[in-house]
């Protein structure tokens, strides 16, 4: 059996356009320095430091692990790198709970990052062949064709990304680190910004972001000592599939299926609707919600946009999405993924703030990357698993 893992410190910096106020390692600095706070621990307390950032095209800046190091306090200690794309976050907290769970360390630093303001993440990602598949000028023309698929397959109504928008960034006013706070937000509002990519409007995207996150992974051992209630590692998971085949369901990816049902068979779940408090879920574009609701086993097909428009995924629904604002509000890329994780956590532990969820003792991360081809997930919980 594996080594049972929890998490016992989260450091984030603010999401903002720009960061001019610190170099890049100052970024990760930052975050790594107030997990190690809440956490209560010295640099000298950590084994080894795994690192994850999404494609280095993103800064312009190749294999930055490699000057990293010492100001993450990695001199003389392991590190590893992790890239898995949109999904390295999460990708990057699994890998380091893998050294826990595997006995291998007994407390491990790890943190994910992007400092969009560097570079130009949308035109890194319209590189045109053969060096890879162009997305059409950014991520948004690439799953605008799949969100309008879903559309057509489930008889979803057009105002169905209005209201994710509106719920996730009315969420964002109650985190203190979000980048986008909109008082004020309403669907009127939305609904008269410009389409970018049908059906896609300017305010149903994500931001480009700077930022960091930042979490402290533990045995059990060293999980007694920690000063707060630790959060539980109950289950993790990673799939990934070939961005084309023969039959790829783009709408509803098989990989994401198969890491869903992988998670929840560890943590004992058979309805993720009713047994999780709430979920952190990687949605980057507003009509990804209900698409991940059916993807992710919480309704069935077609009926994802239903439990949206009931509003069973708000704050006082019955399974809160995205309690932090979400994707929607602050986008780090390489980060994006382990706030997900990293927020599920806090809302286990009862440290989420504003906008903690009452009596949360189950959450879900979730990340995804590529052209929703790389899926992570985890299930955290205050109990013992």
């Amino acid at each position: 059996m594996a080594n049972r893992c929890a998490i016992i410190g989260v450091g984030q910096t603010a999401y903002k356009t720009k960061r001019l106020d610190v170099s890049m390692a100052g970024l990760l600095r930052e975050a790594a320095r107030r997990a190690l706070e809440d956490a209560q621990l010295t640099w000298k307390d950590i084994d080894a430091v795994v690192v994850g950032k999404a494609p280095d095209l993103f800064e312009g800046v190749m294999m930055p692990e490699t000057f990293l190091a010492e100001a993450l306090g990695a001199a003389g200690k392991p590190i590893m790198r992790v890239h898995t794309a949109g999904s390295v976050g999460g990708s990057t907290a699994i890998v380091a709970a893998g050294l826990i769970q595997g006995g291998v360390h007994d407390r491990v630093l790890t943190i994910a990052w992007e400092k969009q303001s560097e570079s130009n993440a949308t035109w890194a990602l319209t590189v045109n062949s053969p060096f890879t598949t162009s997305l059409v000028v950014g991520a948004g023309g690439y799953f605008a064709p799949h969100i309008r698929a879903y559309m057509r397959r489930s008889g979803a109504p057009d105002h169905i990304g209005t209201l994710v928008a509106v719920k996730d960034r009315q969420n964002a006013l109650k985190n203190p680190y979000a980048h986008l706070k909109i008082p004020g937000i309403s669907r009127e509002m939305v609904e008269s910004t410009p389409m970018l990519w049908e059906p896609i409007r300017y305010l149903e995207t994500c931001p480009s972001s700077d930022g960091a996150c930042a979490m402290v992974l533990a045995s059990e051992d060293a999980a007694k000592k920690a000063p707060a209630p630790p959060a539980w590692v109950h289950g993790t998971a990673m799939r990934s599939e070939p961005m084309q085949f023969a039959g790829r369901d783009t709408v509803s990816p098989q990989g994401g299926k198969d890491a869903a049902a992988d998670v929840y068979r560890q943590a004992g779940i058979s309805d993720p609707r009713r047994e999780l408090d709430c979920a952190e879920v990687y949605v980057p574009f507003s009509w990804y919600e209900p698409m991940w609701l059916e993807n992710l086993g919480f309704c069935g097909e077609s009926e994802g946009w239903k439990l949206t428009e009931a509003g069973a995924t708000a704050l006082d629904g019955d399974i809160p999405w995205n309690p932090s604002g979400g994707v929607l509000s602050s986008n780090p890329i390489g980060a994006s993924g382990m706030i997900r994780f990293a927020e599920a956590a806090l809302q286990v532990r009862g440290r989420a703030g504003e906008h903690q969820v009452d009596g949360a003792r189950r959450a879900l991360g979730h990340a995804y990357g590529g052209g929703a081809q790389f899926f992570a997930m985890w299930i955290v919980g205050s109990d013992k698993p």
